[in-house]
């Protein structure tokens, strides 16, 4: 008797133990905007949007972010833009930082475009060891990453937009 009763104390224990736990929301969490943001113009995904452009077509870039028409939000503009290798020069930190435009690309509804080249690319970022130049079948070093203000100033970075270049 004395046996069954220290295991059923053990497990009212364990049960109290793992039912007391609550998902803790922190740094290493992946949470994820309440309006989600995507790129309609992406051809593939690996694992995030990726845009092609072509060396022969003149490395014209566009990228088209757009919000779900029933969030109730509209996009009011692309407020910043970066091509970098992290999360960390959309949000500020760190030096030397190149943003695209000066001025934010104000968005259209529930949609916002976004249009570079590869040349302004490389007049950015000049070819280097970490940034080669751009040949078919490879992608662009940096990712683009957009900060994104809707109509409630809501402000939400995007996923980083990959560019794959063809021939």
């Amino acid at each position: 008797m004395n046996y069954y009763t220290k295991k059923l104390t053990w497990l009212f224990f364990i049960t109290i133990l793992f039912t007391s736990c609550e998902k803790e929301v922190g740094p290493l969490t992946d949470v994820k905007p309440a309006v989600p943001v995507t790129v309609s113009n992406a051809e593939a995904f690996r694992p995030e949007p990726t845009v092609t452009t072509s060396l022969s077509g003149g490395g014209a870039i566009t990228i088209t972010l757009n919000i779900p028409s029933t969030s109730g939000r509209t996009i009011k503009e692309i407020t910043k833009i970066a091509a970098s290798t992290s999360y960390s020069a959309i949000q500020g930190i760190g030096t030397n930082i190149v943003y695209y435009t000066p001025d934010p690309i104000a968005g259209t509804g529930t949609t916002a475009t976004f249009s570079t080249s590869l040349a302004q690319y490389f007049t950015k970022h000049p070819v280097s060891s970490t940034n080669p130049a751009a040949a078919a079948n490879t992608e662009l070093a940096r990712r683009f990453y957009f900060l994104i203000t809707l109509d409630d100033n809501t402000v939400i970075v995007s996923e980083p937009v990959r560019v794959l270049v063809l021939s």
